[in-house]
């Protein structure tokens, strides 16, 4: 599936999703965006969450950590801030970004969902 599609399903099919993102974190720049709005400016959230995975990323390095990151939770008070980092054949270097209200999204049930739109997707 492409991206635009792959975002569309995420917001649809995700109970409780307020907006996503593709991101290419060697840029900070969103390559597709669906959803968001007043209440939350992907772009900027493309961009300062690259600056999350980089450190993450170069934490692990750093305590010799040989080991993937699946994802990353960042817990609001009314939102889950849902960061995949992509694993698949030509897609390293990407994250899928999912904000979620948090009173309605069933995180389990969205980290599932994501896992499974992130195989399906083709950058």
């Amino acid at each position: 599936m492409n991206v635009e599609t792959a975002l569309k399903e995420a917001t649809t099919v995700i109970d409780g999703a307020i907006g996503a993102a593709l991101v290419d974190y060697g840029s900070g720049m969103a390559l597709g965006t669906v959803g968001g709005g007043k209440e939350l400016d992907l772009g900027v959230a493309a961009a300062g969450n690259t600056d999350v995975v980089r450190a993450k990323v170069r934490t692990m390095e750093m305590l010799g950590l040989k080991d993937e990151i699946e994802d990353i939770l960042i817990t609001l008070g009314g939102q889950y801030h849902l960061i995949r980092l992509m694993k698949g054949r030509g897609s390293s270097g990407f994250f899928l970004y999912l904000a979620l209200d948090r009173g309605r999204a069933n995180l389990a049930m969205a980290r599932h969902q994501l896992k499974k739109i992130e195989a399906e997707l083709e950058i």
